[in-house]
């Protein structure tokens, strides 16, 4: 059960004089639950915090830290205490910052510092030999430093490993590496004990797994739970514009979003890809007529632009920051009083998060307005508004340990040193992803590791770790320590380039006078697959501002300043999010119930009505699918409400499934709420005369045979199985010295691949790329329940023409990547004629 601090200040003496003298001279208190924390620690067991933003949960979490070595006597030489881990590195530095106030302030003499990819080599070294008493750091700089022989030293005087934002670190594979590396904490330092640190959790029993170590004899971790902060006032952008049909921009409520900038202190605009913060951030300085401080943050920018953001922020010099994921996470900026969501959250937790990071005080409610950007998204939004007010959370379940990662660990554990198999299997065993690794798995991965797999095993280059006649295993080789410390992480992103402001070669009215002038400021990276589709004198829009591509050096992208008024702009891939099954049941049930319609504004009730009317609204548990002709196909329109992947899963399915019953499909759509498939055949008629079988075509049994046919013909496990075999280490991405190219990998990982497929289709890689696929990209287990929760609920309606429903998924057939008012007036012409013959007014 979880523990609940009580309400006034605690046992006497739990807080010692000096830290209560602190807290008295800010006119403060202890909160309950930062005093609960101490006891748990003096009584040597791990815990969860679930907090609100604002209770002081970071401060709990090193309270007990603060307390023990202000109690120890100052000694230079007593070692690592305390490990604090971050999944962002600018959240640890922040930590550090707010950190060194209490400590200085009650003259404690303690050493704080933070390792990140940003700290100097020669910090870095100082920090091995002389380590601080407490260290910042990432779930990848962890690794590297367990990687390495001095880990045991570094690591035995560790007492406790705090974990920030754990709900965001335990849902990927950076999750996964983290895990293993705590199993390795635990045997390096037998009295460790963890707290984690979390807002928004959906199950803390299963969180709180991820904190101790597992097995017959595991110890579970105390659940504390701190008191709730004032509720969040959450409204919905009610603009006098028209609301668009479809789309994701939210042009039509820019002069909004300007006016609650202008009437607040600082405003956090959040977007959910950095293509779209790159559009709002134009547009927003295109209309900023009074000058305002408005600034861009995304992942993509280079590291010194967003560090001179997140200072000006904190020093309260700006006005507006529109930012991406990059900012969800607990940067304590006191002055931001309003925070705005621009699209569907895609989750509430998600939508939590994000409203935290206004106010950070817990006795004052934040203000946040989402700003649906079409129709549908209302409907979300309005369905996220509704599980705020219920403190509903959507949080991930604690995940299955991937395999490649698991490959990645195996060889770094070799880089510190030789290893025993069997030891190594129970340790692994311990880490809470990996609780139910099959003996099979982990041989499996540690021959991958030692050869490579039985289809590579002749080439020596994959044969990384090779056995003793003592029975242990070590390195091959000990330059592979190094290649391995420069590929350590599970990150794969996009190859990138770097962006470099030069001087223009380009003459107004010429072609190009001489050469490109060389150096030059770099302003971030862009995807190289972008690059690509570019020519000299193409424009796009990066870091706000307009940039004209002028030529590809080596991994270098010259590009001068524009005045152009209409450029491109970078589409970043793997940048929209999930839509969450919560907010997706929310939807479903909003539609089917038609008094709750009245909470919706009117142009989106009056859709709702007109569909009734010309079709039918199906209830919370069913399916409905429309075929109707238009332009000489014919067409099928469903509406799961399951989210883009579990869509796109689908599509590629139905259309298999309509070409082996010879109805000639020609191709499909899809968004988050529905899918629109279309062919040459009369669906409509087919289904009349029962050629075609409508729950046949739902049957659950598409994620079988033909399912597995499609991936084996499907590009994306190439790109999966790439992902794979980078974080596994069959492929490097760096070398001393050099680094591969995104095309150089892409041809490496391709080649191997087909082998794979041909020779030895249960390769662990193999198996790893499917298991991702499944999970991530084609969100096979949502669109099993979703079959199954539609077995014999299916709602077919023949249609003569398009019905209001479909025209939000029919405007993206054919959608080109435009952007700018470009789009918005095809867009505006394309749903004119869609809604004229649905005989929808606009």
């Amino acid at each position: 059960m979880p523990r609940r601090a009580p309400a006034v200040m605690g046992e006497p003496g739990l807080l010692p004089p000096r830290f209560a003298a602190w807290f008295a001279s800010r006119g403060w208190a202890a909160r309950a639950h930062q005093l609960d924390l101490l006891k748990v620690a003096a009584e040597g067991r791990s815990a969860l915090l679930v907090a609100p933003t604002g209770a002081g949960k970071t401060l709990a979490g090193f309270l007990p830290t603060l307390v023990e070595l202000a109690e120890a006597r100052p000694n230079r030489g007593r070692g690592l205490h305390t490990l604090y881990i971050s999944p962002l590195k600018a959240l640890a530095v922040d930590v550090a910052r707010n950190l060194y106030k209490p400590v200085d302030e009650m003259g404690l003499k303690l050493r704080i510092e933070t390792r990140t990819g940003d700290t100097p080599a020669s910090k870095r070294a100082r920090q091995r030999a002389d380590p601080p008493d407490i260290l910042l750091t990432t779930p990848e700089q962890l690794a590297l430093l367990l990687a390495s022989a001095d880990a045991p030293h570094l690591f035995g005087s560790l007492r406790r490993v705090v974990l920030d934002e754990l709900h965001a670190l335990v849902t990927s594979k950076r999750g996964d590496l983290l895990s293993l590396g705590l199993a390795r904490l635990f045997r390096l330092a037998p009295h460790l004990t963890t707290v984690g640190l979390s807002a928004t959790v959906s199950d803390p029993a299963d969180l709180a797994r991820f904190l101790v170590p597992q097995g017959p004899d595991a110890i579970a971790a105390d659940i504390v739970v701190a008191e709730k902060g004032a509720q969040a006032e959450v409204s919905m952008l009610d603009s006098a514009a028209r609301l668009p049909w479809a789309g994701h921009s939210a042009r039509h409520a820019l002069a909004d979003i300007y006016a609650a900038i202008q009437t607040h202190r600082t405003t956090l605009v959040f977007v959910n890809t950095r293509s779209q913060a790159e559009m709002i951030f134009q547009a927003l300085w295109t209309i900023n007529e009074d000058g305002l401080a408005i600034a861009l943050h995304h992942g993509s920018l280079d590291v010194t632009q967003r560090r001179r953001v997140e200072d000006a922020m904190a020093a309260g010099k700006l006005k507006a920051v529109v930012c991406t994921s990059s900012l969800d996470l607990g940067i304590d900026w006191g002055d931001v009083d309003l925070v705005m969501n621009v699209g569907a959250p895609k989750g509430a937790s998600r939508l939590m998060q994000r409203i935290g990071r206004a106010n950070h005080r817990l006795d004052e409610a934040s203000e946040a307005i989402l700003v649906p950007a079409n129709r549908f998204e209302v409907m979300e939004c309005r369905a996220a508004i509704d599980a705020v007010a219920k403190g509903a959370q959507d949080t991930q379940p604690l995940r299955k340990g991937a395999l490649d990662v698991l490959a990645q660990h195996v060889l770094g554990t070799a880089c510190a040193g030789p290893f025993h198999v069997n030891q190594l299997y129970e340790e692994v065993r311990s880490a809470a992803p990996y609780a139910d690794l099959s003996p099979k798995d982990f041989e499996d991965t540690v021959a991958f590791v030692a050869t490579g797999g039985y289809a590579l095993k002749s080439y020596e280059r994959f044969a990384k770790i090779r056995q003793g006649k003592d029975g242990a295993w070590r390195l091959s080789h000990p330059k592979l320590a190094t290649q391995y410390r420069i590929n350590v992480g599970t990150i794969v992103e996009s190859p990138m380039l770097k962006i470099r402001l030069v001087r223009s070669a380009r003459q107004p009215a010429h072609g190009y006078s001489g050469p490109i002038a060389r150096g030059g400021r770099v302003l971030g990276e862009v995807e190289e697959y972008f690059v690509e589709g570019l020519v000299p004198g193409d424009t796009f829009v990066f870091a706000g501002e307009v940039l004209r591509y002028e030529a590809l050096v080596e991994n270098e992208v010259y590009v001068a300043r524009s005045s152009a008024t209409e450029p491109k702009v970078p589409a970043y891939a793997g940048g929209k999010f999930p839509l969450s099954t919560f907010l997706a049941e929310g939807v479903r049930a909003m539609l089917a119930d038609q008094a709750s319609w009245s909470k919706l504004p009117d142009q989106v009730s009056e859709w709702l009505e007109l569909q009734r009317f010309r079709s039918v609204i199906p209830r919370r548990d069913q399916l409905l699918v429309e075929t109707f002709p238009r332009s000489g196909k014919s067409y099928l329109v469903a509406y799961p409400f399951e989210g883009r992947l579990a869509h796109q899963t689908l599509g590629m399915l139905l259309t298999r499934r309509l070409e082996r019953l010879k109805l000639r499909p020609m191709g499909f759509v899809a968004n988050d709420y529905s899918i629109s498939v279309w062919g040459l055949s009369d669906l409509g008629a087919a289904i009349r005369r029962g050629d075609l079988s409508i729950d046949a075509l739902f049957d659950q049994d598409m994620l079988g045979d033909d399912l597995e046919a499609w991936l084996d013909e499907s590009q994306m496990m190439k790109r999966t199985f790439r992902t794979c075999a980078v974080i596994a280490g069959l492929i490097e991405r760096r070398h001393p010295g050099k680094e591969k190219t995104g095309r150089q990998v892409t041809i490496s990982t391709d080649l191997v691949y087909d082998v794979l497929r041909r020779h030895e289709p249960d390769h662990l890689l193999l198996r790893a790329a499917r298991a991702d696929a499944a999970t991530g990209l084609l969100d096979i287990a949502r669109l099993a329940q979703m079959l199954s929760r539609i077995k014999g609920r299916i709602v077919h309606k023949d249609l003569e023409r398009i019905s209001p429903l479909a025209v939000p998924v029919m405007l993206e057939i054919g959608r080109e990547p435009v952007y700018g008012e470009a789009a918005e007036a095809i867009m505006a012409e394309a749903e004119s004629d869609l809604l004229a013959e649905a005989g929808v007014g606009r």
